[in-house]
């Protein structure tokens, strides 16, 4: 097999720390496991001397066949794992953990509701605030804060903690560790117990780590003591493909490792071998604007070229239909659509793409979970109006919407399982004020039934004070109200064809129940084009690649304002670019849902004239750069 230089070098390298930056398609899993064998070959170190350290079960599988077949199927004793599988390993013959020890993810969840449901919070989608609490529990534990120094992004900081108490109590009564604890319980035994950790040194004297730069403090410590004096650390990795901060990840780790081992060979594997120059040099223009990066150059081994296109849409509309166009176009010219792949920034954006693609049977599967915008509790607000207004008077659809916008009337106005709305006026006790809340409520809802779908939301966002409601709500959650604002600008927006309430919910139905068919499709075998997040597709490539809603507040998302957000946003763009061989079509509209958009900055910084579909804005001399 033809070896470039690069991959020879960090190949043959002997004892001692080493950094390997791996750029996309640089064939990094080829150097790692040639790199294994030779340490077998070349400096006879013992095979159950080798640690390989990956981050996804998975990728320590395939990475383990691939060795096992570089050795003509002679089965080796190198240890392939996780981290997780590596620390429970030493938690396992140093405390008699076992598998039962382990807390399930559905038991973690129930514990965690649980707890949630004993604090006084009563968060809008319990299943949202339950998986951010989820995360910030394990960012506490991965970056040993003490809790009373953490301050919650998902929730008050009073119920993060008593969620926090809660949840560790419960886990000292059981016996169960969790996926953080297996961290901070590894690097406390060996910080306390050198004799253990000598034991672990002798027993992996070679580590190799995959995917570098997803590494997080304590699992960047606790392989720095297991690496020991002899520092035989291979590290893999490109900092210019960090992208889950949000995990715990922490891209400063990869980007100090030299001030760290100053010993260390650092080795660049600056050649893509899977991309056409056109793609390798725009992702590179993308990247080059990032300032906390290694400077490098990456250069494309493929001759044939086709040039990336940029495309701007007057709207969502008619960008979704040129590229179920273009899908079809490729399919009919030979590409199997499980080589197509269309890269969003965030799991719902691809909401109205999929409805399309199933209504023009477009086969194609979603690597993640896209969420159904009907089943929202906005959406659940919003219906509730609505057949409230079409004449519902159930208790409990009063009590959902009567302080969204907060009307201060009180759950004990409504005593009965029916509501009379003339007894709730009755109920005020002569209060005048009071009684004209009922009132302007009966007359809204009067007006409400008077309107088709796209029509009666528009007059509970702007007539009755809905959006009130969502900026409250979002100022004392501490989250942007521009994600929950766009919730109602598509909801809005997918109401538009129909003429009433009926027919939209019984589309909502259908919709409903073909996404389900569609994710067990997925389930059971994964065909089609595929349907990813940006994050989704790290470490997958196709030949076609779409990245539609390349605007700002898409990408980077609103929610990044820090120029380490920012940095992030960048990677994740590249990340997305560089998973296309051939084609890469990357667009974005003028308008979205009736507002203007801009383009990305993303766009400016590839540095390519757009195809602009439909009619410009003014003068195309006047528009803005």
């Amino acid at each position: 097999m033809s070896l470039n230089p690069a991959q020879e070098q960090a190949i043959h390298h002997g004892p001692g720390p080493a950094m390997v930056l791996a750029g996309p398609g640089s064939g990094k899993t080829l150097v790692i496991t040639h790199r294994t064998r030779n340490l077998i070959e070349e400096y006879h170190i013992a095979p159950e001397q080798i640690l390989v350290i990956t981050f996804t079960r998975a990728a320590a599988n395939e990475m383990k066949e691939r060795f096992d077949r570089l050795m003509c199927g002679q089965r080796e004793p190198v240890t392939f794992g996780t981290f997780h599988s590596v620390f429970f390993r030493i938690l396992k013959a140093a405390y008699g953990y076992s598998g039962e020890s382990i807390l399930r993810q559905e038991l973690k969840k129930q514990i965690l509701k649980a707890a949630l449901e004993h604090t006084e919070w009563n968060p809008e989608d319990v299943n949202e605030a339950l998986g951010e609490i989820e995360s910030e529990i394990s960012a506490v534990k991965g970056d040993r804060i003490e809790l009373q120094n953490y301050y919650s992004r998902s929730c008050p900081n009073e119920v993060f903690r008593e969620v926090y108490d809660t949840y560790e109590k419960e886990l000292r009564q059981t016996g169960k560790i969790d996926f953080d604890d297996m961290m901070t319980l590894c690097f406390e035994l060996f910080r306390e117990r050198r004799d253990i950790l000598a034991v672990w040194q002798k027993k992996y004297r070679y580590i190799l780590i995959d995917e570098f730069q997803d590494i997080n403090r304590l699992q960047y410590e606790i392989v720095r003591m297991l690496a020991g004096k002899e520092a035989n650390l291979f590290v893999v990795g490109d900092d210019d493909q960090s992208i889950y901060r949000f995990r715990g990840a922490k891209p400063e780790i990869m980007l100090g490792f030299m001030q760290d081992f100053p010993d260390a060979r650092q080795i660049l594997l600056d050649i893509n071998y899977r991309s056409v120059p056109s793609v390798v040099e725009a992702a590179g223009r993308l990247i080059g604007q990032n300032s906390q990066r290694f400077r490098k150059k990456i250069h494309a081994e493929r001759e044939k070229d086709v040039p990336v296109e940029v495309t701007e849409y007057p709207g969502l509309p008619e960008e979704n239909d040129d590229i179920i166009r273009k899908l079809e176009m490729y399919h009919r010219a030979g590409i199997p659509y499980e080589e197509m792949a269309l890269l969003y920034r965030t799991n719902q954006a691809p909401r109205v793409m999929a409805e399309q693609m199933i209504r023009v049977n477009i086969p194609f599967s979603m690597g993640d979970m896209l969420p159904n915008i009907y089943e929202h509790w906005i959406t659940g607000d919003i219906l509730t109006y609505m057949l409230i207004a079409a004449g519902s008077r159930k208790r409990g659809d009063f009590l959902r919407i009567i302080n969204r916008p907060n009307r201060f009337i009180s759950r004990a106005c409504f005593p009965d399982p029916e509501v009379s709305l003339e007894k709730l006026k009755k109920s005020m006790g002569g209060r005048d004020w009071m009684e004209e809340r009922v009132d302007r409520l009966v007359y809204d809802l009067r007006m409400l039934t008077k309107m088709k779908p796209y029509a009666a939301i528009h007059y509970i966002r702007k007539g009755m004070g809905y959006e009130e409601f969502i900026e409250s709500y979002a100022e004392y959650r501490h989250v942007g109200k521009e994600e929950l604002m766009a919730v109602l600008d598509e909801l809005q927006e997918s109401a538009q064809p129909f003429d009433s309430l009926a027919e939209w919910m019984n589309h909502m139905r259908e919709y409903g129940k073909r996404l389900e068919e569609q994710k067990e499709k997925t389930r059971e075998k994964r065909e089609g084009v595929s349907i990813l997040t940006m994050h989704g597709s790290k470490g997958l490539e196709y030949q076609v690649v779409f990245i539609p809603d390349a605007n700002e507040g898409q990408t980077p998302h609103s929610k990044a304002v820090l120029d380490a957000d920012l940095e992030e946003e960048r990677r994740l763009f590249y990340v997305a670019m560089t998973r296309a061989k051939t084609r890469l079509h990357i667009s974005y509209v003028r308008e979205r849902f009736h507002r203007e958009q801009p383009p990305s900055r993303f766009v400016r910084e590839i540095g390519l004239p757009p195809v602009v579909k439909g009619n410009p804005p003014g003068n195309s001399s006047q528009r803005k750069k």
